[in-house]
Order: structure tokens, then sequence, then C-alpha cells
């Protein structure tokens, strides 16, 4: 980019999402976010959708200024952490496949359940809602390589693209938001059993997510290893 433009900017913003679209892929990991929000009241759904949303932008923003400084300070490549985020999801995806059927605990207390809930969920909003589920290792290489397309030796150019990646970024994570906001209360719609048969699919999805981002970042290892 060799000029700056209001079009250039919206030209280089449109690029940036639709690069981030993929590796995001809200509509998909809204599915499997779902079910953890599932149980709350609306207004906490909106609180926990928002707060994933804020993370999320927040992990693009830093890694899209100080990403690839930071890897290279800790030795980090991007396969590594495709590895180790890959095995966090599937560990997730583990623990919603063998999870107890919900409705057998239909007799405990249900204030004592509510707040329980509640506290789980809020420890799971940065991690691993949001980072790796959401924004894990392919978003994080999309957005190194973006940071990198950015550079230019004009600094008000360079400050120009990543100005549109910033936007970019908050597009996506507005998307985020909605598509986490809105998808439990289509999963309330549910009977139970069809809640039950959803949350076992959507266990084995965030499994084999997992088990994929894992084997895409063992690839990544195996071609650094070659080239050296």
């Amino acid at each position: 980019m060799e000029s700056i433009s209001l079009s250039s900017f919206y030209h280089y913003v449109f690029v940036c999402f639709v690069s981030l679209f993929p590796p995001v892929n809200p509509f998909g990991t809204a599915l499997i976010v779902g079910p953890f929000l599932k149980g709350q009241t609306h207004a906490k759904r909106i609180q926990a959708a928002g707060a994933i949303a804020l993370y999320c932008l927040s992990i693009c923003l830093v890694v899209t200024m100080v990403g690839g400084f930071f890897f290279k300070i800790f030795g980090i490549s991007i396969p590594v952490v495709q590895i180790a985020g890959g095995i966090l999801i599937a560990r997730m995806g583990f623990s919603i496949l063998t999870a107890v059927d919900p409705s057998e605990d239909q007799e405990k207390v249900v204030d004592q359940k509510v707040s329980s809930r509640e506290k789980s969920l809020k420890s799971m909003l940065f991690y691993p809602l949001a980072f790796p589920t959401t924004t894990g290792g392919g978003t994080i290489a999309v957005l190194m390589a973006l940071s990198a397309n950015s550079y230019h030796s004009n600094p008000g150019i360079y400050l120009f693209n990543l100005l549109a990646t910033a936007v970019a970024c908050a597009i996506m994570a507005l998307v985020i938001f909605l598509c986490y906001s809105l998808t439990p209360t289509i999963l309330d719609k549910l009977n139970s059993q069809a809640l039950s048969v959803f949350n076992k699919l959507s266990g084995f999805l965030t499994f084999c997510v997992g088990i994929q981002i894992m084997v895409d970042g063992v690839l990544g290892v195996a071609k650094i290893l070659i080239k050296h």
C-alpha cells in the first residue's frame, strides 16, 4: 500500500477481516461455546459473551502490536502454540463427552447449583473459551502475518495499516459477541434429549478441532525440522 485514502483503508480492513474469519470461525465456535453458557440468565449470557469478545479483542490487539516480538523473546514458534492449544481444546471436548447428564442432578439444591455454575463459567471466560477455543494458534498465525504485512518504511502508512487491522479485530469481536449471545437462546428451545445429543456432538466436534489443531502444529514443527 503506497498511499493513504479512505477507500484503501476500507479495503485493508476487509482483507484483514476475511483473513481472520476462517481461524476464528465465530459461527462454528459458537456451537462449541454455547453449551457452556446454557443455564445462565439472559443477562449473564450477554455479560459472558461480552467478556469473551473483549478478551478476544485484547488478544488480537496485543498479538498484532507485540506478538512477534513476544514469541521471539521466549523462543516460541506458532506450531508449538498450535500443539499446546490443540491439546487444551481436545481436553475440553473430552470433558464434554464424558460429562454426566445434567438431568441426573435435578434433585440438588438449585441455588447452590446456579452459584457454582456461575463461578465455574467466570473462571473459563478467558481460558479456555476466549483462548484457545475462539482465538487460538491459527488466529495468532494470521495476525502475525498481517502484522508483518502491515510493515512499511513510511511510519504514517505503517500506523495506517495497524489501525485497519485493529478495526478488523474490533469487527470480529462484535461478530463473536453476537454469535455467542444468540446461540444459547437457540439451545434453550431444544428439549432435554435433543440438547443431550447436541452436547455430545459439540463435545466430539471440540475434541476433533483440538486434535486437528494439534496435528497442524506437529506438521509445522516437522517442516521446521526438515528445513534445518
